[in-house]
């Protein structure tokens, strides 16, 4: 029976693995990069296009390599597993660590208030590496409690070094950021800081530098010294101090913070607030969460390069430790902290005929819109109608079982979309006509992303601009990818694609050059 909750959440998310097409900007990459890591036999430098590609550490990738050597393609379903299965492990070490102190009606909702909150729900069913290394650093985290008090089993002290490696062999520097920060930081608070060698001690650090010097070794025979400089230089020290991407304000996440654990976020923030007001931080386990989160977010905050999903490791910390404050705290600020958003909520039922009301929807609408808006504000108002009964856990269960059941519901409406958020049927259309035409060159009007079609049309594809299609008019046989904005606002482009057989996939256009 303990296992029967994750298997239902992970029930809701097989539709949206099944039906969903890959997103252009990252998932689309990540494909395209794989692809040409198979066809040249690398497996720890990676080129997207020929351009040296550093940003991201080879676990996550090897992932999609494998994916496509076992299947031929690169299939949704298998990738997605990477992200809701690591998110499924998260929330059961959470639960597993919170046991002695936290009954299960209360974990329990813990589950479900995590599972559903904005950034994290979001991360579960996209595919990045984010969820599989926020899990990696939850056991790091985990397993240094157990060493610390006093529960640790016997290749603990072995696990914690190799779990931090995963963590940065899956994502980078902030897999080892927020153990090492937040491990001395809590030692120092618990006046035990000269314990810290207990924990990270020579055995421990030998472990993780042999494995890093391992993996350098390996990206230097690939890449050369370039290439190593770009990943431990170019893409952490320089993104930290002065950030040539994703640079912002040292506040943004006080900012971001607030829908990146939406609905949830003023249930959180009302609970440690009224804890640490009440002095309810008084065990080592919060003491802990506490340090976790607040030198993660101070840390993070500093650094010169953000991004809303950095912050996905600290959300088990903020969802757990807001519910081991709950059964100390009452009153109506806690009430109105889910009540307000499940009014919010409640309206999303009417407010879809409102909508369609005044707006054109790209795609004919179908019964399951209104299923999927129905379900989240019946679920909404249970949860309204289960605070008037004062059963508080019981509102939060009502709300998060509604949001499941819309992402399940809501998935099935997702093939309709998919033109609008992919470029899977543009790219079948394409491969159709150039099977039947006889053609075997594909080219693209710029836009972002549209090198790694190669991912679905198993052929590289060159940029053109509108004096160069029109000179290639009447010479060459190809297919063109343009984006419908630039065929609309730009007159030269119009006059190089008219008199051609067009087909439209939601914002992008397939051009045919006979």
């Amino acid at each position: 029976m303990k296992g029967l909750k994750y298997l239902l959440v992970f029930v809701c998310f097989i539709p949206l693995l099944i039906f969903r097409d890959f997103t252009p900007n990252n998932e689309l990459k990540y494909l395209s990069i794989a692809d040409e890591a198979l066809r040249d036999g690398h497996f720890f430098a990676f080129w997207n296009h020929g351009a040296a590609y550093a940003d991201k550490p080879p676990l996550y990738l090897w992932i999609v390599m494998l994916g496509k050597w076992l299947f031929g393609t690169h299939s949704m379903f298998f990738l997605g597993l990477f992200s809701v299965i690591p998110a499924l492990v998260t929330i059961r070490v959470m639960d597993k660590w919170t046991t002695p102190y936290l009954k299960n009606k209360y974990r329990d909702s813990a589950f479900l208030a995590l599972i559903t909150s904005g950034l994290f729900v979001g991360s579960a069913v996209v595919l990045r590496m984010d969820m599989l290394m926020c899990m990696f650093i939850v056991l790091a985290l985990y397993t240094f409690f157990k060493m610390y008090s006093g529960r640790a089993g016997k290749y603990d002290p072995v696990l914690l070094p190799v779990y931090i490696f995963l963590a940065v062999f899956t994502k980078g520097p902030v897999g080892i950021l927020v153990p090492i920060l937040s491990i001395p930081v809590f030692l120092a608070t618990q006046h035990r800081f000269r314990d810290f060698g207990r924990y990270l001690g020579w055995r421990q650090w030998g472990i993780l530098l042999a494995l890093c010097a391992v993996w350098f070794g390996c990206v230097y025979a690939e890449g050369g010294k370039s290439y190593l400089n770009n990943l431990l230089f170019n893409q952490t020290v320089n993104r930290a101090v002065d950030a040539f991407h994703h640079k912002e304000p040292v506040w943004y996440y006080l900012k971001t913070i607030w829908y990146s654990l939406a609905p949830w976020i003023l249930l959180y923030v009302a609970a440690i607030i009224l804890g640490i007001r009440k002095h309810l931080i008084n065990t080592d386990l919060k003491r802990f969460f506490v340090v976790i989160i607040t030198t993660t977010f101070i840390a993070l905050s500093i650094f010169s390069g953000k991004l809303d999903i950095y912050m996905l490791p600290i959300f088990p910390f903020i969802a757990y430790l807001a519910f081991l404050l709950l059964p100390a705290l009452k009153g109506g600020w806690l009430k109105a902290a889910v009540g307000l958003p499940a009014v919010l909520l409640v309206l999303a039922f009417p407010g879809y005929f409102i909508v369609l009301h005044y707006v054109t929807l790209p795609v004919e609408p179908t019964w399951l819109y209104p299923a999927a808006t129905f379900i989240l504000s019946a679920g909404a108002a249970i949860a309204l109608y289960q605070l008037y009964r004062q059963q508080l856990l019981r509102a939060i269960n009502s709300l998060a079982v509604g949001l499941l059941l819309t992402v399940f519901v809501g998935s099935f409406a997702l093939p309709p979309l998919n033109p609008y958020m992919g470029f899977r049927a543009m790219s079948e259309k394409a491969q159709s006509i150039a099977h039947e035409e006889g053609i075997s060159t594909y080219y693209y009007y710029p836009f972002r992303s549209a090198e790694n079609i190669d991912a679905y049309i198993g052929c590289s594809l060159q940029p053109l601009e509108a004096e160069e299609i029109a000179a290639r008019d009447g010479k060459e046989r190809f297919i063109l990818f343009v984006k419908e904005r630039d065929r609309r606002e730009k007159a030269d482009l119009q006059a190089a694609i008219a008199g051609h057989t067009e087909y439209r996939f939601g914002d992008y256009s397939v051009i045919v050059f006979k």
